[in-house]
């Protein structure tokens, strides 16, 4: 039974995605290996590693700010590369360009509640003291 960081939707998405980029990234031409292949497997790997890094973090304010910053930053940086591979010809898989944009979404919707909860924190913190 998965626990934790494994029943996060935004966790469970970038690690699929991670594995569709390595398998992706497999029949892309010998020259790209080190241009295009590195840099979409350690920016697709960098998203569910920045993920867990926040899932662990105790504080709200700094998991808002590694996800805001951070893993957004990366997944749209993995969005943006795999929509130039595929204007270069090196595949036609649009659909997990689209699973990049469903991720960000989800990413938005995560910190929204992450926030939300600091602010129910907030809340009755100052409910307490009054």
């Amino acid at each position: 039974m998965a626990t934790g960081i494994q029943n996060l939707k935004v966790y469970q998405l970038s690690s699929e995605l991670e594995i569709k980029v390595y398998s992706l990234t497999k029949d892309f031409p010998d020259d790209e290996k080190y241009r295009s292949v590195d840099q979409l497997r350690r920016s697709s790997s960098s998203v569910t590693n920045n993920i867990a890094e926040a899932y662990n973090r105790s504080s709200i304010k700094e998991k808002v700010r590694i996800l805001n910053d951070i893993v957004k930053g990366e997944a749209n940086e993995t969005r943006s590369n795999l929509e130039m591979c595929l204007k270069k010809n090196f595949h036609k898989n649009t659909a997990v360009i689209e699973r990049y944009t469903e991720l960000l979404k989800a990413l938005s919707g995560y910190i929204s509640f992450l926030r939300n909860q600091e602010k129910l924190k907030n809340l009755s913190t100052s409910k307490l003291t009054n």
